[in-house]
């Protein structure tokens, strides 16, 4: 099975206290779709809202989140899929908040020598 880096983006400061009831549900349905397909979820992960992020950038440290942007990562888990047309169907199964969304990742793996 292939591995992918599914990213959720949610708007800032995208606090995972911040989550209803509705929100909560939908990941419930989720979770249960992805046991019904046979793939598997590894590592998945939320992030503290944004305001906790600290960039280093050349050297320089600096408060926030690197890149300005409405929407920050939120959080991201690895997807055992068969290929990338089902990583990208279960991509579409994830609950977002209202203004954000997912992106589908590829892991890099290194040629065989």
């Amino acid at each position: 099975m292939a591995q992918y880096a599914i990213l959720l983006y949610s708007p800032a400061p995208a606090d995972p206290m911040d989550i209803t009831e509705a929100e909560l549900a939908a990941h419930e349905v989720f979770n249960k779709e992805i046991e019904k397909r046979g793939t598997q979820i590894l590592y998945p992960q939320a992030l503290q809202p944004s305001t906790t992020a600290t960039s280093v950038r050349g050297g320089a440290i600096t408060d926030g989140p690197f890149i300005e942007s409405k929407e920050v990562l939120a959080g991201f888990f690895l997807l055992e899929a068969k290929d990338l047309d089902e990583a990208l169907e279960i991509a579409k199964l994830v609950p977002t908040s209202p203004g954000g969304g997912v992106e589908v990742r590829p892991i890099f793996e290194p040629p065989a020598e």
